[in-house]
């Protein structure tokens, strides 16, 4: 596997890292434990060293499923883990809440659920407007003094908080939604700051939470329990307006031998050599198909006929429900 080199510190990762919410949370029907830690040994004998979780996802269940089948490997591995959102004792949500003591309470537990003594990259879920970057930056640099952590990153910060996290600790990677449809970050500077800062940059729901891969259609039932059944972009009339991309997708990928999700993948790898995304499956051959992306050389031309491509077709949906989009740092 390819590696790739998230920030200034040194953190390399495999290209493709390995998205873990989706096996017991959040996508409706979850795996049980045991084919959940499967598909984890599955993609680290595939050569994935790069890992995505939160405590949040459950909350608590999924690091503590990605900190037992990652046990015996350990030294081998990179282990990203989020903190920022309110969790009560019940295990409902209450907001955000970066608070230098919630972050240090979420860092010692998601140490003990990940039996870890060090939390390789540790993000911050969602900007907190109610605590400054700086106050977090410093919390964070006092937890990698002391050892409990390597490197830091934000999820869905602006490029101004981006610049501001960075000045006082510097950050190793940024986490945003970004595929080929949606490409915010490309408008909104996040991209230009994370080059300019050297900051790493890791796409999460790369394929569009499944869009892309071609496998969901205007017609496919979601269950009520999957996060998709309120976002915009899966309602059935915004799917059916997308499958245009979709079908654009296919017939380009059908001239490289490749399938719609490992065009959208490659199309990712090609943008720099420092962006690194998490694509999430429950499915042996997805992911046996998503790895298979890495190996896929997209030339210039490829590229502008990607771009040509899908310029042409506006998609239609917001890509995620409201109260979500309200916790995104513009």
């Amino acid at each position: 596997m390819e590696k790739r080199v998230l920030g200034s510190g040194g953190l390399t990762v495999s290209a493709l890292g390995y998205g873990c919410m989706g096996l017991n949370t959040t996508y409706g029907q979850p795996l049980d434990r045991t084919e959940g830690i499967r598909m984890i040994h599955a993609a680290v004998e595939r050569g994935v060293t790069f890992f995505d979780t939160a405590e949040v996802y459950g909350p608590y269940i999924n690091e503590e499923l990605v900190g037992d089948a990652l046990a015996p490997f350990r030294d081998d591995v990179v282990i990203a883990t989020k903190f920022g959102f309110g969790i009560n004792p019940d295990g409902s949500r209450y907001g955000l809440n970066s608070r230098p003591e919630n972050v240090r309470k979420a860092v010692d537990g998601s140490l003990r659920r990940l039996k870890v003594d060090k939390i390789d990259l540790l993000y911050q879920h969602r900007v907190d407007p109610h605590v400054p970057i700086e106050e977090v930056a410093s919390a964070v640099g006092e937890l990698i003094a002391q050892g409990k952590v390597k490197h830091w990153g934000l999820s869905e910060a602006s490029a101004a908080t981006i610049g501001r996290a960075h000045a006082v600790q510097p950050l190793a990677a940024v986490q945003s939604e970004y595929s080929l449809w949606t490409r915010d970050v490309e408008r909104n500077s996040v991209l230009a700051a994370c080059e300019e800062l050297g900051i790493g940059f890791v796409p999460w729901s790369p394929l569009g939470a499944g869009f892309l891969t071609g496998a969901i259609t205007a017609d496919t039932k979601i269950d009520a329990s999957d996060f998709r059944s309120a976002v915009p972009r899966f309602s059935h009339e915004a799917r059916a307006a997308n499958m245009a991309l979709v079908d654009v997708l296919k017939q380009i990928a059908a001239g490289k031998g490749a399938t719609p999700a490992q065009l959208a993948l490659a199309w990712l790898l090609a943008r720099k050599p420092w962006i690194a995304p998490i694509p999430g499956t429950t499915k042996l051959h997805r992911l046996e198909e998503n790895l298979r992306a890495v190996g896929i050389a997209l030339t210039a031309d490829d590229l502008r006929e990607i771009e040509t491509a899908v310029s042409r077709i506006p998609v239609q949906g917001e890509r995620l429900h409201q109260a979500a989009l309200g916790m995104v740092d513009f």
